[in-house]
């Protein structure tokens, strides 16, 4: 294949996905009616000790028996429903039956609430949730709220009214008839975080996949004989893809794990599997390279490519687990609304702490908060070419919404970057969390990688608190290596050092030790919860 050069995939990459598109059968069954059918598809190991895995054939006649089991129940295309399921095979089994057939799957946290259930079935209409008899307890709370809602699918022990997806599956036929789908039709919606208002349900179009073929390829580096794993849970869209339907695209083998994160545990499953490529959050490397002498307690010879998002990740992290694994990590930033775009890649210098330079077909830019372009150096909002056949179409049921996020022909990311005279794009803040203290705008996570720089200090999060006297001021809580160090000394001396490094003006007035901090599912920092708890305890 020869040496990367960047300049050159940038300029001869074209996009090329035909007008007739299905996922199901661009992710499955290409494979299935290959000289690949046999190839493993998807390792899985539970925290039991329980393991599987499936080739790209059984995976075209599971999907394909799913998509009758919804064509049964009355699925037509269009209809939506509800995913709640852990790490299982029978969630891409789920998935993938269902936009075979056009019906829309909607992802969904199994450690969401009745109330947070309850939201996303009313907004998005779904007509049934599949789910295990572990998880079915918040639904049952919210059936009689919901009007839409009339299946409920268990995937073990079903009761009552519940259907058993077991049954259902022995039932049904592995030839199925598909529904012709266009690239530009819809595919599934994830619902964002929800960090402002409601969360807003994201809708992607079946050309997702292939429009997201740069990450898989450049950022994650996959290639024919690799198998990719992602630590995080299929119902976020960032193993949804990267640790799913891009490698399948392709037909790279693929791990998931249904258990609790423990670093220990994944060293050992990195080994067992051969793991080759590695997907995770900052959250995970920074649990990772706490792990005593890891590089000499396993053999992690297989590993060979390592990406991170979700946060961006500190340089500190990075240049530990270089020293320790002599492995790069790859870090990137994506949302929701439009996957990973902006990334180090292999091939081309890392700049430790940068989110790295557009992948090859993705086209960006630093504008205003009205899409005009502002001075290179100068910080903005990051924003995507409305084209990008990766970004999503639109909020469901919400085109105000939709339309405060595009300006001149660009989706505006909400994400406040600046760009280096080199071409790398380097993350300041979300808009909404930056702290005006002083007449100063102060990014929280330039603090934070200072603070996390100072050798007592694990993770920190940032927010503005209110004083009295000076309006708002910049408040740290944070992690200690051990917490046993927590002291006034130690925040007197973590202060003067921030203030070594940073401008003054910086510097965190407050600082309170924590054993941990609020995050969402992704690993990020839930500042909102913070700023609020300040808000609350300065009343």
């Amino acid at each position: 294949m020869g040496e990367f050069n960047y300049e050159k995939e940038c300029k001869s990459w074209n996009w090329s996905i035909p007008k007739k598109y299905n996922i199901g059968v661009d992710v499955v069954d290409k494979h299935a009616d290959s000289k690949s059918r046999n190839k493993v598809a998807l390792y899985w190991e539970s925290a039991e000790d329980t393991s599987k895995k499936f080739t790209f054939w059984e995976m075209k006649n599971l999907t394909n028996k799913f998509g009758n089991v919804l064509k049964k129940l009355g699925f037509k295309k269009g209809d939506r429903f509800l995913i709640r399921l852990p790490n299982l095979p029978e969630f891409q089994v789920s998935f993938l039956g269902g936009v075979k057939i056009g019906a829309i799957p909607i992802p969904s946290s199994v450690m969401f609430r009745a109330h947070d259930i309850e939201y996303r079935i009313n907004d998005s209409g779904a007509t049934a949730v599949i789910t295990t008899s572990r998880y079915v307890n918040e639904v049952n709370e919210i059936t009689n709220k919901c009007p839409t809602l009339k299946h409920i699918i268990i995937v073990d022990e079903a009761y009552g009214d519940q259907l058993s997806y077991d049954e259902l599956m022995k039932e049904s036929s592995r030839n199925l008839e598909m529904e012709p789908t266009n690239r530009d039709d819809m595919a599934f919606f994830c619902y964002t975080s929800g960090t402002n208002g409601n969360p807003k349900g994201a809708v992607h179009l079946h050309r997702w996949v292939p429009g997201n073929d740069p990450s898989v390829l450049f950022w994650q580096h996959g290639k024919k004989n690799d198998i990719l794993a992602h630590t995080g849970d299929l119902n976020w869209i960032f193993p949804l893809g990267n640790g799913f339907l891009y490698p399948w695209r392709w037909g790279f083998s693929t791990f998931i794990y249904d258990g609790r994160f423990d670093p220990d545990r994944w060293f050992e499953l990195i080994e067992k599997y051969k793991i080759t490529n590695l997907a995770s959050v900052p959250t995970v490397y920074r649990m990772f390279v706490e792990v005593k002498d890891a590089d000499k307690k396993y053999d992690l010879s297989s590993l060979r490519h390592c990406i991170s998002a979700g946060e961006p990740l500190n340089p500190k992290i990075i240049k530990e687990w270089k020293r320790r694994f002599n492995l790069d990590i790859h870090d990137g930033i994506g949302m929701t609304e439009i996957m990973v775009y902006l990334s180090n890649i292999k091939g081309i210098k890392i700049k430790p702490g940068s989110c790295g330079k557009p992948q090859p077909g993705k086209i960006c830019a630093i504008v205003d908060h009205d899409g005009n372009p502002v001075l290179q150096g100068e910080p903005g909002v990051l924003a995507v070419k409305r084209t990008d056949p990766g970004l999503f179409k639109e909020y469901w049921n919400k085109p105000d919404k939709t339309n405060e996020s595009f300006k001149k022909g660009w989706f505006l990311t909400g994400n406040v970057l600046y760009q280096d005279d080199e071409g790398y794009f380097w993350f300041s803040d979300r808009d909404d969390d930056l702290i005006m203290a002083n007449g100063n705008r102060i990014s929280p996570f330039e603090v934070e990688s200072t603070i996390i720089s100072h050798p007592a200090v694990l993770e920190c999060a940032v927010v503005a608190s209110p004083d009295k006297i000076r309006g708002m001021i910049v408040k740290a809580f944070v992690i200690l290596h051990d917490k046993n160090l927590a002291s006034n000394e130690l925040a007197r001396d973590i202060q003067e050092y921030v203030k070594s490094v940073a401008a003054s003006y910086k510097y965190p007035r407050e600082i309170e030790f924590v054993e941990e901090l609020p995050k969402t599912q992704s690993g990020k920092i839930k500042r909102k919860e913070l700023r609020e708890l300040e808000i609350r305890r300065n009343e």
